[in-house]
């Protein structure tokens, strides 16, 4: 399945060197997510598991904003007036969209400025790697609109990035974690100035891109699966992992490189 022709209609989409990138395009109200928007990133990192021509994705903002998460007009207000039924289904919508960003076997780089809460913060915390600014304010806002922390596996990943304490000052409080905590504490990998983000990004993305493509897919999932494993299983199912890996061109075309003292070239096989 290749993406270089891909339309989206809620957001936008680039396609160069492998590098995919999808901007939430709502400046005016801060990029807010629509019932539409949540289906359309799901499904569309759903089909990245079978993209021939993307290797790592970047998600970001337009307009000096992240994402300020549901649009309160078109989700917020709505939800008010569904059944359970209906509540229901939209709640696993949005934690599918998450598991969709965590199962596609690409790096997914988030980059962050300026707003980035409720909704918005999760789509940064499941990304792989944050890249943010000094201006850039992540809160987890469910508890301000009365709902619990708990929401598209928030009280999963968070401690898992920051810590149990601060997770849970973040969940119970809805309070802003500023940059520098966000950096300090492990959330974000690294802070740039506002106009350097996306450049610093897509250099990024070309670096991971430019990687043996099957090791980057097998390191993701790997991360992912044993958080639910003991010591020794984790061990046992990289031993296995690794051995696949070892069965890939790119490994082969390593050592050739190494052996010539030249530079290895993956093509992704």
């Amino acid at each position: 399945m290749k993406f270089a022709d891909f339309k989206p209609r809620h957001f936008l989409w680039s396609l160069q060197d492998g590098v995919a990138t999808v901007t939430l395009n709502r400046p005016e109200k801060k990029n807010p997510l629509t019932f539409e928007s949540y289906g359309e990133l799901r499904d569309t990192f759903r089909n990245l598991a079978r993209a021939e021509d993307v290797r790592v994705v970047i998600l970001t903002g337009a307009g000096g904003n992240f994402c300020s998460g549901g649009d309160v007009h078109e989700i917020i207000g709505p939800l008010t007036m569904m059944d359970a039924a209906r509540l229901l289904r939209f709640t696993q919508l949005t934690g599918d969209l998450v598991k969709a960003i965590r199962a596609c076997p690409q790096p997914i780089i988030a980059a962050v400025d300026g707003v980035c809460a409720g909704a918005g913060a999760i789509l940064a915390m499941a990304s792989d790697l944050r890249l943010g600014t000094p201006g850039a304010k992540v809160a987890f806002l469910f508890t301000r609109v009365g709902l619990a922390g708990c929401d598209m596996g928030a009280c999963a990943l968070l401690p898992r990035i920051i810590g149990q304490g601060r997770a849970s000052e973040l969940l119970y409080l809805g309070r802003s974690m500023s940059a520098d905590e966000g950096l300090a504490w492990g959330f974000f990998n690294s802070l740039h100035d506002p106009a350097a983000l996306i450049g610093t990004a897509s250099a990024l993305g070309i670096r991971l891109a430019t990687g043996p493509t099957v090791a980057h897919a097998m390191t993701k999932a790997m991360l992912h699966r044993e958080w639910s494993m003991g010591v020794d299983e984790a061990i046992d199912a990289e031993a296995e992992a690794q051995a696949i890996c070892m069965q890939t061109k790119d490994f082969t075309r390593a050592y050739q490189a190494f052996a010539a003292k030249g530079t290895p070239k993956f093509e992704g096989n």
